[in-house]
């Protein structure tokens, strides 16, 4: 008998999910696509990939200094 309830309660839980999913809004690939290539466009100058680092100590990239043994 508990493992009806169980799988009573796993099926109410799954069915609860599929309706917050299909309550989701969607867009199309197409409206994304465009939103992200905007996105990008308008934060290009931020990007240190694209334009570089100010300094190098800002640089997390940077060669680490080696140790060097007297």
């Amino acid at each position: 008998m508990d493992m009806v309830i169980t799988n009573i309660q796993q099926q109410r839980q799954v069915t609860e999910q599929l309706r917050r999913e299909a309550a989701i809004k969607r867009i199309t690939v197409s409206k994304a696509v465009e939103d992200i290539m905007k996105y990008i466009t308008e934060h290009e100058q931020e990007d240190c990939l694209l334009v570089g680092f100010s300094s190098q100590k800002s640089n997390p990239f940077r060669e680490k200094s080696s140790c060097i043994l007297l």
